[in-house]
């Protein structure tokens, strides 16, 4: 068990309060994985201001040369793979090949941001004046906080770091409270790498004393944002206020809309693997399959059949399919909305229980549910659950399809299940999503293609892939002039 500080100008220092919370395995609530600070406004305030010295001449530091900070951190992160994927699962809970798998993204995120590195363009304009040159460029923000969630506690810090330190920003991470080692070994690593004081800060802590303080303090000019929608939205309110760039990735109720002519088995494959894949803790999840009353029975059946088999326990052991919920908190989450299923009138297909049996006795397991005959104004069908429920809505066409699946607050993803490429083009055109799969599961992506979503899902501009850099930078134009004397420009 380690014993964790917050990672300020280089240094591990310990919290001003010297107070360390328990990091539990949920699979094993025995097992205490770390302990980490629970930290106070002043230590977040140390690290803005580690980070605000930091910044002038990390700013300075030529692109290609942030870029080769990365390349290491890259090489370091392959090196340190298994130690990475096996501490994410002792502390999250995922299957140790989610996290080996969320591992890699990690590596391949921070090995394209390592090559932007030499791509932080601008563009040349042409001037409606002679002589005149006129040309943009690309300059970092300042001082930024990144605030992450606990379901992908190595891939979505160093999704946010690998674009805000090649773009010349320095940072603060607040990671989140439940996975702290895992944002641990990023330090460590940075630190490894020599990355210079102070351009990486990390501060352990809750989002009311650590994150609020990094929100209002006048030396941080940009906050990047996961989590629930409660908390972003707050969040971003404070950063109009303050007048600060804000960026919030939030919740999703996502789709799969299985027409008539679907490849069945490929369907109920992909459903299975976006539902309870990760025990259905990401923001990505299938939580929702829209399926043509035609072939409904026929997916169900298939559905059922497949998730009965699923084995769930310890993500360590390797015949594990689905692991925990992350904590007692979520866990009654899942299990309150399993309730408001019933209660509400679906059809409770398979699972809905805890599971307490001598191989689940110290973990927080839930077996993986099913919901059909489910309605589009159900509670079960609008709110997002984090947990692994499906639930089934039965349509009588592809429009009505179209219409359920755009029937909820949430943008992020959708996938299309049809083997006709005219069909599939008109729901992509008209999905109210930022990420549409077609014949592939919700979840999933890569790294040098953006990620976000539209409606109550997103606000703010993509993460990921080159739409990340116009976060992470201030567009600054340059008018020149080589005309050699003075003249008066009478346009404007």
């Amino acid at each position: 068990m380690r014993t964790l500080n917050n990672f300020i100008d280089g240094q591990w220092r310990p919290p001003s309060n010297a107070t360390h919370l328990p990091d539990i395995n949920p699979a094993d609530t025995e097992e205490i994985v770390a302990k980490a600070p629970s930290s106070t406004a002043a230590d977040s305030v140390m690290a803005i201001e580690a980070a605000e010295r930091a910044y002038p001449a990390w700013r300075a530091t030529p692109a290609p040369k942030r870029g080769q900070l990365l390349y290491r951190v890259q090489r370091r992160m392959e090196a340190r793979r298994r130690e990475l994927a096996e501490v994410l699962t002792r502390e999250e809970g995922k299957t140790l090949v989610e996290s080996a798998g969320e591992v890699q993204r990690a590596i391949n995120v921070v090995e394209f941001y390592a090559g932007e590195g030499r791509r932080l363009l601008g563009e040349t304009i042409p001037s409606e004046l002679p002589n005149n040159f006129c040309y943009t460029i690309r300059e970092p923000i300042g001082p930024l906080a990144l605030i992450t969630p606990w379901n992908f506690p190595v891939a979505i810090p160093i999704w946010k770091l690998a674009p805000a330190i090649a773009c010349g920003n320095t940072v603060v991470l607040k990671p989140a409270s439940l996975t702290p080692l895992s944002a641990g070994l990023i330090a460590d690593i940075f630190s490894e790498c020599d990355a210079p004081p102070g351009v990486v800060n990390i501060v352990y802590g809750s989002g009311r004393e650590v994150g609020q303080a990094l929100l209002t303090h006048s030396a941080m000019k940009g906050v990047s944002f996961t989590g629930s929608n409660e908390v972003g939205t707050k969040l971003y309110n404070t950063s109009a206020a303050n007048g600060i760039k804000c960026q919030c990735e939030m919740g999703g109720k996502n789709p799969i809309v299985i027409l008539d002519d679907a490849d069945l088995d490929l369907a109920t494959n992909s459903a299975v693997q976006g539902a309870y894949g990760s025990t259905g803790q990401r923001c990505t999840a299938t939580s929702r399959a829209i399926v043509v009353d035609s072939v409904a029975d026929q997916f169900i059946a298939q559905l059922e059949a497949r998730v009965k088999a699923l084995v769930v326990g310890n993500g360590l052991d390797p015949v594990t399919d689905v692991g925990p919920s992350v904590d007692q908190t979520q866990l009654d989450t899942v299990l309150n909305y399993i309730g408001v299923g019933q209660d509400e009138g679906a059809r409770l297909i398979t699972g809905g229980l805890r599971l307490t049996d001598d191989a689940h006795r110290c973990g927080y397991f839930v077996q993986p549910t099913i919901f059909d005959r489910v309605t589009p104004n159900m509670r079960i069908a609008q709110e997002e659950i984090f947990g692994p429920v499906l639930s089934v809505l039965r349509v009588p066409d592809a429009a009505s399809a179209l219409l359920a699946a755009n029937a909820v607050r949430y943008g992020l993803c959708a996938a299309i299940y049809t083997q006709d490429v005219s069909r599939a083009f008109k729901l992509v055109d008209q999905l109210e999503a930022g990420i549409i799969h077609v014949n592939s599961p919700t979840v999933g992506g890569e790294a040098h293609i953006p990620f976000g979503g539209m409606k109550a899902t997103g606000v703010g501009l993509r993460e990921m892939g080159r739409e990340a850099i116009s976060f992470f930078t201030e567009l600054k134009v340059v008018y020149l002039d080589y005309t050699g004397s003075a003249r008066t420009n009478n346009l404007y």
